[in-house]
C-alpha cells in the first residue's frame, strides 16, 4: 500500500511541474502512520503548492483517501 501511495504522489507531482526529473518522493513509516516527503525544484514549488495552497491541499486529500483502505494515517510534506 505504501508503495502505491508513493507512486501516486510521484505521478501527480511529475504531471504538475516543469522539471519532472527533479521530483523526489521518500516515505518514512512510523508507528502512528506514514510520512511522505515530496521534494521538487525550487522554481516548481509554486506549481505544487498552488494559489493559497489549493493544489497541496488537494494532493493531501487524494493521498488520504487512497490510504484509508489500510487504516493508516498518511502525512504529505512538501520540502525544499
Amino acid at each position: 500500500m505504501v508503495n502505491s501511495v508513493v507512486q501516486l504522489v510521484e505521478t501527480i507531482a511529475k504531471s504538475l511541474v516543469d522539471h519532472p526529473e527533479d521530483v523526489f518522493v521518500t516515505e518514512t513509516e512510523e508507528k502512528d502512520g506514514i510520512t511522505i516527503q515530496l521534494k521538487v525544484a525550487a522554481q516548481d514549488m509554486g506549481k505544487v503548492i498552488g494559489k493559497q495552497g489549493r493544489i497541496a491541499r488537494a494532493l493531501r486529500t487524494v493521498v488520504r483517501a487512497a490510504a484509508t483502505k489500510e487504516n493508516k494515517k498518511v502525512v504529505v510534506e512538501i520540502v525544499q
